[in-house]
């Protein structure tokens, strides 16, 4: 499994803080986290200038608000999970705006800030207002200066992005983490007029909206970067649980986010594959889940497992090019169907491990680590034959003759015992730290690990351009970087299967 027990790469102590310092509101209303930003970011939130003259504005970058919403009153929950898919939406809208006005943006400096951030300042507003609405209608209490102030967004120039030059692992920059050519804004003309306005004003990739050259490194000239695991103590869980739930060759797809964005349809603006659960969309709840059919061999597994699609960018389309999601917003080329797909549970090197709850959802990774930097980036990108050696983070890998792209995940292993989601979809669950240890409140839970294998011919890095690139599909404005990466889940089990992986595990058996 190479590096799925690997821990969170930066400990928080060590994240520069980008935002205000947290303020606590009482009596079940809205509490503001700290917003952490990776100290190998390169975005400049402090700026609020356009380079629209010069043609070099890459994307745009707005604070996640979800991020920010640790605690709303669960009667508030639904309306501010729909007006949270609208900030997506907004968003994807006006970067389509940025891809498709590239002429006028060379033609006039003020044009970004005119015409697209500053009317996406005022629908953002309005979309805030509605959320503060939402939550004092039920009591709770909200921070309004605050929440207004997450209206405006910035833009990013193609050398503020995370891409490529700033692989991090461990902390370290690695040898192999050098731009490719030299280039940031390279990569194959677009195939999608309304994203292209020539050559080199695009951001590169089949749709005009990447990835680069620089998205990418020869993974043999990488130095080897994985770090030892930790180390198991007398209380440790050894064991594993395997569940078989095949690689979605029946191609369950679809573009919703019922956990981000439940009753919103098309909330993930991208596709994914699913397997185990075959009914999840953004309208599945419990009830409907608990009852419908599963891929997993063991018919007691109706979890819901699900990944953004891999596409080859080569020219081709899939049937999705001319729709939400896909084409039309920028996710583009053939879609890869895994040739592997393990998931496995896995014990604490530190003590046992307590049954997952029913329903308990986990999403880890960050879809927006373009934008929001790499605070919560998890991604594990490596190749077969590497990956007990190499794990990259912030570049595809290209492998050589004869090995496959893999791509990896290690959820959060520490549950606060109470809650089976939050706000913001993180706070509820944790990582465990550099020991293995969950902090105090939290305790230990069936670590889920999934290993994603894909035959991909090695894409080629020519002249600062990359050609045959792949890349995993996702939020039009993020620009197809690796590290946005993400993978979620849902725990769905019937029979008594929750306990039975656990006491598995606990006991140092291998199951399936």
């Amino acid at each position: 499994m190479g590096r799925n027990n690997r821990k969170r790469r930066t400990p928080l102590a060590t994240k520069a803080i980008a935002a205000s310092a947290a303020l606590a509101l009482g009596g079940g209303g809205l509490i503001w986290a700290n917003f952490y930003a990776s100290a190998h970011e390169s975005n400049n939130w402090g700026s609020n200038q356009t380079k629209a003259a010069t043609g070099q504005v890459a994307t745009i970058a707005c604070p996640d608000v979800q991020q920010k919403l640790t605690n709303v009153p669960a009667r508030a929950q639904q309306g501010v999970a729909t007006e949270l898919a609208n900030l997506d939406k907004q968003i994807t809208e006006a970067y389509a705006r940025l891809a498709s006005t590239r002429q006028a943006q060379t033609q006039d400096a003020s044009f970004v800030q005119n015409a697209i951030v500053g009317p996406l300042k005022e629908k953002r507003s309005a979309t805030l207002d509605r959320i503060r609405i939402d939550i004092q209608r039920v009591g709770g209490q909200v921070d309004a200066a605050g929440l207004s102030a997450l209206a405006a967004c910035t833009t990013q120039t193609a050398n503020q992005t995370n891409a490529g030059g700033q692989q991090q692992n461990g902390g370290q920059q690695q040898n192999g983490g050098q731009q490719q050519g030299g280039q940031n804004n390279g990569g194959q003309a677009s195939a999608n007029p309304s994203a292209s306005a020539g050559a080199g004003q695009n951001i590169g990739g089949q749709a005009g909206n990447g990835p680069v050259a620089a998205d990418f490194v020869d993974i043999t000239k990488v130095q080897p970067n994985v770090a030892a695991k930790p180390q198991k103590n007398g209380n440790a869980s050894t064991g594993t649980f395997i569940t078989r739930c095949g690689v979605n060759a029946n191609k369950n797809h679809n573009t919703d986010n019922v956990i981000v964005a439940p009753g919103v349809t098309n909330g993930a603006h991208h596709l994914h594959d699913y397997v185990g659960n075959q009914k999840v969309d953004a309208f599945a709840n419990n009830n409907t889940l608990i009852a419908d059919q599963t891929s997993c061999q063991n018919q007691s597994d109706l979890s819901a497992y699900y990944w953004p699609v891999v596409r080859i960018q080569d020219g081709t389309q899939d049937f999705d090019q001319n729709a939400d999601g896909g084409g039309k917003e920028g996710n583009v080329g053939k879609i890869l169907t895994p040739v592997q797909a393990q998931i496995k549970y896995v014990g604490s090197p530190t003590s046992k491990v307590t049954a997952m709850p029913q329903f308990l959802r986990i999403i880890t990774g960050d879809a927006k680590t373009t934008t929001n930097g790499l605070a919560n980036a998890n991604a594990h990108w490596s190749c077969t034959g590497f990956e007990n050696k190499v794990q990259l983070t912030t570049q595809y890998p290209i492998c050589p003759q004869g090995s496959n792209v893999v791509r990896t995940f290690a959820f959060q292993s520490c549950w606060d015992g109470k809650n089976i989601d939050s706000a913001n979809h993180r706070t509820h669950v944790a990582f465990a730290d550099a020991a293995g240890n969950c902090a105090n409140g939290f305790k230990a839970i069936p670590q889920l690990t999934m290993r994603l294998v894909y035959k991909i011919n090695p894409p080629t890095l020519q002249n600062g351009q990359v050609k045959n690139a792949y890349a995993v599909d996702g939020f039009p404005e993020q620009l197809h970087k690796s590290a946005t990466d993400h993978d979620d889940f849902i725990a769905v089990f019937k029979n008594n299967l929750a306990n039975k992986i656990a006491n598995c595990i606990n006991a140092g058996q291998k199951c399936q």
